[in-house]
């Protein structure tokens, strides 16, 4: 029988409806990782190096904004395991973050498949092993977050994308590096810096003259910043961490631990072979690796110029390199929207927490302590605890809101707030070296800095900058305001940068004072709230803060 017209009508739109809903769904990109231990040569020493599929380092991750990642990691090594994502926000999926006190370690033997969407995310990060020393080992590699076809980017599309993953590495194996630090000692001097895996001229970048690329280097050591600089090239930096930056040029980039700059080269000079210089910052003696930036025409003819010169132990220089990096408030970010264009109203902050670090010893070891509190981990994964509700693994507000000045003690240290509250964090360091905090799990605006402490609320000379990664801190402390949200999604959490000034994406390290900034939560509260790792320094300072609902 003839189907009536209303009939069919009604059949077509509900087969459109559907088609159109499974064309909704954002794109599954999927993954197999064998984790194994393999011999590398990193700097012509045999060493036991941490391969995913038989690379070092591991293979890198290109996805699209909002992408789902499906990454099924087989741990093939005979000790626990995990992945940590540095910069990827896990909204909703903080138990993919891969960090001791988010999820349980995988088992020698076993695997986890990590689930995780790139929800509204650009730029450049990397992915290491957060566990036992393993990032020593390698198992690090990059991720690469394209715009979506139809976002505009403020650049012209570049003719190659590069990644550089830059950082520090010692010829011990890192059971030996554990060891050390276990008994309570200072790590050594590193031995030297790789890129990409490789030690002095093992890398070359093949260009061709006159067309612009684009680089996307992240440090991925252990202690040590790095000052990155090509020779006889400009670099224009685009992108900090998934923000778009005014286009300012450099002739060198600071870049400091767990942070990923994004630049443009012009291949715009005559076709030879030109050096690229990566050195370590703050160190004596200064180390130095570098890499070729090949002009394919050039038949390996080197530049006839001297080797860039680069900044050693100044810290000013970093300081104000730093605060010349700006949000670029008119281009999109993941969205077809300027970065600039939310409103969110006040931010009241309604109370402040000082976390102050030290280099203490504690039963005749070295190790270091967030407000008199260093940091030992439990047997259940503190996420897990507080997602099933099981008693007695820590207690929301064992962290002190302020440095006692009393002795160090070993505590699993949890500190707790109010869902929704503004919470204001100033972080202070009295030591005499260039600190790493990482605050994982949520982005902030830096609104301030100085060389003195500044009284809760007291308006901030600098204007802020947003950042989704670690910053660094040398002197007496900097702070930052702390938005706490359960849900983390987007819209619960974006406020007005207009009271603020204008949003600068880039990190600091800064001199005796204090950075204040504004932390927006971008996922459901992380449990684990860890400084990287440092110079002379056992496993790092780690507190962890438990949000909570009130009625």
């Amino acid at each position: 029988m003839k189907m009536s017209s209303p009939a069919a009508l009604c059949v077509f739109v509900l087969l459109a409806s559907l088609l159109a809903a499974a064309r909704a769904e954002d794109p599954y990109r999927f993954y197999t990782w064998n984790v194994t231990f393999g011999d590398i040569y990193p700097l012509g020493v045999k060493q036991q190096g941490i391969l995913i599929n038989g690379q070092f380092p591991g293979p890198q991750i290109d996805a699209v904004t909002n992408d789902n990642i499906i990454i099924n990691v087989f741990n093939n090594l005979p000790a626990p395991f995990l992945l940590s994502w540095q910069g990827i926000q896990q909204r909703r999926s903080s138990w993919q973050d891969g960090v001791y006190g988010t999820n349980c370690p995988i088992p020698p033997g076993g695997n986890f498949t990590y689930n995780m969407q790139f929800k509204d995310q650009i730029g450049s990060y990397y992915y290491f092993p957060s566990l036992a020393f393993h990032k020593a080992a390698g198992g690090y590699g990059g991720i690469r977050v394209l715009s979506r076809p139809r976002i505009p980017v403020p650049f012209n599309p570049p003719a190659g994308d590069f990644t550089i993953l830059a950082g520090d590495w010692f010829k011990l194996n890192h059971t030996d590096l554990k060891g050390i630090l276990d008994s309570g000692n200072d790590l050594p001097f590193p031995d030297g810096l790789l890129i990409n895996g490789h030690g002095s001229n093992g890398n070359r970048f093949t260009v061709d003259q006159g067309k612009t690329y684009r680089f996307r280097v992240s440090n991925v050591g252990i202690s040590t910043s790095v000052n990155i600089r090509i020779q006889g090239h400009s670099l224009l930096l685009v992108e900090v961490e998934g923000s778009h930056t005014m286009q300012n040029t450099y002739s060198s980039l600071d870049i400091h631990l767990g942070q990923s700059y994004s630049f443009l080269v012009k291949a715009d000079q005559p076709p030879q072979d030109y050096t690229i210089v990566v050195s370590t910052r703050f160190t004596n003696p200064v180390l130095t690796n570098t890499a070729m930036l090949h002009y394919s025409n050039s038949n390996g003819v080197p530049a006839a110029l001297p080797p860039p010169p680069g900044p050693t132990v100044e810290i000013d220089w970093s300081l104000n390199q730093a605060r010349s990096i700006r949000w670029n408030l008119t281009a999109s970010g993941p969205r077809p929207n300027p970065q600039g264009s939310y409103h969110y109203g006040q931010v009241n902050t309604t109370r402040t927490m000082r976390l102050a670090n030290s280099r203490v010893t504690i039963n005749g070891k070295l190790r270091y302590a967030v407000n008199s509190v260093s940091f030992i981990p439990t047997d259940t994964p503190l996420k897990v605890a507080d997602f099933y509700n099981i008693q007695g693994v820590f207690t929301p507000g064992s962290m002190p809101d302020a440095p006692s000045g009393g002795p160090a003690y070993l505590q699993t240290a949890v500190m707790a707030s109010n869902m929704r509250d503004y919470v204001e964090v100033v972080f202070e360091n009295a030591e005499g070296s260039v600190q790493s905090w990482h605050i994982d799990g949520y982005a902030f605006w830096v609104v301030g800095d100085g060389r003195r402490a500044v009284d809760a609320g007291e308006p901030s000379e600098l204007q802020p900058e947003r950042r989704d990664r670690p910053v660094h801190v040398a002197g007496v402390s900097w702070g930052v305001d702390s938005d706490i949200h359960a849900t983390g999604q987007r819209g619960d959490v974006e406020r007005s940068v207009g009271e603020l000034g204008q949003a600068v994406p880039g990190p600091a390290v800064l001199p005796a004072g204090i950075l204040a900034g504004e932390l927006v939560a971008r996922r459901e509260p992380h449990p684990q709230e860890r400084t990287a790792l440092r110079p002379r320094l056992r496993p790092p300072d780690q507190a962890a803060l438990n949000s909570v609902s009130v009625s």
